[in-house]
């Protein structure tokens, strides 16, 4: 049996979402914070949360092809 070296949940897709005292299941507004690299965005929609999440972990697969480039 051999292990996979790389964690199905990897640290950093790891996100708090902290909501505002107001929100409200159809108005959601709050935060997102990526736990490794402290990245906070702010959000007013469902879709924006999901945007930054995207967004995120778009920028992510950016950085991480600069640094094998650099390699």
């Amino acid at each position: 049996m051999s292990l996979n070296p790389e964690s199905k949940y990897p640290s950093r897709r790891a996100y708090v979402v902290k909501l505002r005292s107001d929100a409200t299941p159809g108005a959601l507004v709050g935060r997102l914070e990526n736990l490794v690299t402290g990245r906070q965005r702010e959000f007013s929609s469902a879709e924006e949360l999901l945007e930054s999440i995207d967004s995120d972990l778009a920028s992510a697969v950016s950085e991480h092809a600069v640094d094998t480039d650099r390699e």
